[in-house]
């Protein structure tokens, strides 16, 4: 089981290796795999709008979608069908090749960074040796679509939830990636493979608990969910960056949030809690097990704590959160520079 879809992959390979070229062997196996990832995340991304639902019902102390189906299972699909039905209405002020486009463009980000992430041993897309630099670099045009969106609708609310969205993004994005550098120093590798493997004895959630609960914040923010989703506060912007979308183009955008908690909590996976490791079940299967929790804390924090204020937010980013990332790269250094002396001079 560890090795089923390995041994998938490598059956259609040979399989394709009787009649094509090994150029184009490999071509199509890349599409056969971002096909895969696709489909993944449009399956898991349909289960998630379910399973925060019953979340939220939880934490309210209400049942959540019950009549659908059973457990209301099949709620999604009425809602799927419903916001498709919706008239597509596109606002006479808008300008309508960075609206249209800002709505396409939500999702392939994420669609983009999922080809680096190891769901087990070997099963990655692409195995780039730059791969957590891969992962900041793409991930942080999510930035321009947000603010696309808000420009091109052409109202003052999209314009000011994009300009929020932009803020608050790029000031989070610093202790983001610090939270990443101290797991970076101590494996000495950028590749996400090479992270999950270090971590074969102890994961790097033991070894940087203070990074961890940095990223745990900052990518919180990152993908603006709450407490931190002031860019669609909808008491004070309406719907924020997406106000003006409706029927398809704001299906893309609401499940765009649910692509990107995947992603933020495969990565967390990935990083911080041993990816693939773990005994007796499948490698994928713990890195799917490890996804989910992470995925139920970030919705535990969004139905716990309340939107705070923008102002409460940078304060806290530049001035707390900030200053302890730094420190923990310090304490980080320090601690390796340590362990390699007392190694060297033969004393452990």
């Amino acid at each position: 089981m560890n090795n089923l879809f390995l041994n998938i992959a490598g059956a259609l390979s040979e399989w394709l290796a009787g009649f094509l070229s090994a150029f184009w062997v490999g071509m199509v196996m890349i599409l056969v795999k971002f096909v895969a990832i696709v489909v993944f995340v449009l399956l898991n991304v349909m289960f998630l709008v379910y399973m925060e639902r019953k979340v939220a019902g939880f934490f309210q102390e209400r049942v959540g979608p019950n009549r659908v189906g059973p457990k209301g299972i099949f709620q999604i699909v009425l809602d799927v069908l419903k916001i498709l039905g919706k008239e597509d209405i596109v606002p006479a002020g808008v300008d309508k090749m960075v609206y249209k486009a800002a709505a396409y463009a939500m999702f392939v980000p994420s669609l983009l960074v999922f080809v680096v992430i190891p769901f087990g041993q070997g099963m990655n897309a692409l195995d780039f040796n730059i791969g957590i630099f891969y992962i900041l670099a793409v991930s942080s045009v999510t930035t321009m679509v947000l603010l696309m969106a808000g420009w091109g609708s052409g109202s003052k609310y999209p314009l000011l939830g994009g300009m929020r969205a932009v803020a608050q993004m790029i000031s989070y994005e610093i202790p983001y990636v610090f939270s990443f550098l101290g797991v970076v120093m101590i494996t000495g590798s950028l590749q996400m493979s090479a992270i999950v493997e270090a971590q074969q004895g102890v994961w790097n959630i033991i070894l940087q608990p203070i990074a961890f609960i940095i990223f745990m914040i900052a990518g919180n923010a990152e993908i603006n969910r709450g407490p931190f989703d002031l860019p669609e506060g909808e008491q004070e912007l309406v719907a924020g960056y997406h106000t003006e979308y409706s029927a398809g183009r704001f299906a893309l955008f609401y499940l765009a949030e649910y692509a990107n908690l995947l992603l933020m909590s495969a990565i967390g996976a990935t990083v911080f809690l041993g990816g693939w490791q773990g005994p007796l079940l499948p490698g994928w299967l713990w890195f799917i097990i490890k996804t989910y929790v992470l995925i139920f804390v970030f919705m535990w924090a969004r139905w716990t704590f309340p939107r705070i204020r923008i102002d409460h937010m940078m304060h806290f980013n530049w001035k707390v959160l900030l200053p302890i990332s730094l420190a923990n790269i310090l304490v980080t250094g320090i601690g390796i520079k340590a362990y390699e002396m007392i190694r060297t001079m033969g004393w452990w």
